[in-house]
């Protein structure tokens, strides 16, 4: 069986873990990685072990060989490169955010369904298999009926005011930083596992730092730096490093979450519960084999990922025995797998249902985004 042949543009933190999950299929080959410059290019790309490089994305997206295109770029350059790798007839599967607000991510959508490419978001919190398993005991009602979501996601890597990032720089990263990076997947996650849209926000933003200390020397996400005998330059910052935000769900459901980058001792710890009319459940990102399941006449219990213990609709999401834990790269892998699965068999989005997030949970992701940012500024529920 021929590969699917795929290019990835952006050789960041994010394009290579890209290249790692895919790498692990079997029947998807990467052939080309386009970066910054062509020297860049050729040299991750000779790091890595790919055959082409390009120093222009736009010379990948007239190469008839590559099908797919992966676009892991930083957030200002998503909606144009989006929009430029469906017009060259290529499927898509793109970093979030989709763009830089709704307006864009709604010219996206209608664009995708207008060539019909397959369109995929990288939103890979919802591919965990216990979040898999935990949507559907959610959907066969062991929770009873979903009353309340509460929950948050926190990181300490924006925690010193030394600590700098391109995605601080709102004309590069957007008008929201740590919602629409972060928060952007409690969102997500939830909303699929519980089966109901946020439809009102109501949000409390705050900018913790708002002068930060730039070294003058670039370096990426999530690298650690040696502060002593640096030169810095201050510089201002104008998008949040927190916020709280109470939800409305569908139906009436309640819920609240927080986002930080400045909690200290917080990885990247993406938690939330679910509070059911019969019991409760709880999930942490940092330890993802774990789920906790709450009730009030009994013991409370914590069911450790195994597929024999798994409900039959998730099974397909864990690939290992109980005990083998699989982590962050696992869910990638379970995003990329069930991406390269629909497009091996010949799938299309608009008569076939996927299970990954397409361009329509991407919109729905900036809709939310833009009404949080809106109820800041008004203090005021927002409809989404």
């Amino acid at each position: 069986m021929e590969k699917i042949k795929v290019g990835i543009i952006g050789t960041g933190f994010i394009g290579p873990t890209h290249i790692e999950a895919i790498r692990r299929l079997g029947f998807v080959e990467v052939v080309g990685l386009a970066g910054s410059s062509q020297e860049k290019a050729e040299k991750k790309a000779a790091e890595l072990g790919i055959p082409k490089a390009y120093g222009d994305y736009r010379d990948m997206l007239k190469d008839d060989e590559i099908q797919v295109v992966h676009n892991c770029t930083p957030n200002h350059l998503h909606f144009a490169i989006n929009k430029e790798i469906i017009l060259a007839g290529k499927h898509v599967l793109s970093e979030k955010p989709l763009a830089m607000n709704s307006e864009e991510s709604a010219e996206l959508l209608n664009l995708a369904k207008k060539h019909g490419v397959v369109h995929g978001v990288n939103f890979n919190y919802r591919q965990h298999a216990s979040v898999q398993n935990l949507r559907a005991i959610v959907a066969n009602g062991d929770l009873g009926k979903v009353n309340l979501v509460h929950g948050s996601y926190l990181q300490d890597w924006l925690l010193f005011e030394t600590d700098f990032n391109w995605r601080l720089v709102s004309e590069i990263g957007g008008k929201s930083r740590a919602v629409a990076d972060i928060g952007s997947h409690w969102c997500d996650t939830v909303q699929y596992v519980i089966g109901k849209k946020i439809v009102e926000v109501f949000a409390d933003l705050a900018t913790v730092i708002p002068v930060r200390k730039k070294v003058k020397s670039t370096y990426t996400t999530f690298s650690a730096q040696n502060s002593e005998e640096q030169e810095y330059e201050d510089i201002a910052i104008n998008t949040e490093d927190y916020a709280s935000v109470l939800v409305r769900f569908e139906d009436g459901v309640r819920g609240v979450f927080t986002v930080s980058q400045v909690s200290a001792g917080r990885k990247n710890r993406l938690s939330f519960e679910i509070n059911g009319s019969k019991s409760s459940a709880f999930w942490n990102q940092e330890e993802p084999e774990k789920l906790w399941i709450g009730h009030r006449d009994r013991a409370n219990e914590i069911l450790l990922a195994d597929p024999v213990l798994f409900s039959a609709e998730a099974r397909t999401a864990i690939h290992h025995p109980g005990g083998h834990n699989e982590g962050w790269p696992d869910s990638l892998k379970n995003m990329m797998l069930n991406f390269y699965t629909f497009l091996k068999e010949g799938k299309k989005l608009k008569t076939d249902k996927p299970n990954f997030a397409t361009f329509e949970d991407g919109h729905l992701s900036m809709r939310i985004v833009d009404a949080i940012l809106k109820s800041n500024e008004q203090q005021k529920w927002i409809k989404v």
